[in-house]
């Protein structure tokens, strides 16, 4: 198994360690890679599952970002659990990470 660490550019002395996993065909937008241990700098106000997915976007994803991201959210097909909830009982992208946090992206979506 190949886990990733990436640290995003710093804001403030506060971090925020999380672990990103995606499956179900996402980790291929990701080089293939399911599991991410990130370090997310700390913000004034925090970082939400919507900032996560910009900076996703900016560091993670490798090919097709279209295939992962629609506009601000996921796009259709993209299950997301926080810590193994469905993110929609979380608040969805205004969700505030907390330190720690195991967020997981599945690909519903498969060809046949």
């Amino acid at each position: 198994m190949v886990i990733s660490k990436m640290s995003a550019p710093s804001v403030s002395e506060n971090s925020l360690p999380v672990t990103l996993e995606f499956s179900g065909g996402a980790e291929l937008l990701v080089d293939k890679v399911k599991h991410h241990q990130v370090t997310l700098n700390g913000t004034k106000n925090g970082w939400t599952i919507k900032d996560l997915l910009v900076w996703i976007k900016d560091n993670l994803l490798k090919e097709r970002p279209e295939l992962f991201v629609q506009g601000d959210t996921v796009r259709p097909g993209i299950l997301v659990l926080i810590n193994d909830a469905d993110w929609e009982l979380m608040g969805e992208l205004e969700y505030q990470i907390q330190p720690n946090d195991r967020i997981v992206f599945i690909s519903t979506l498969h060809g046949g």
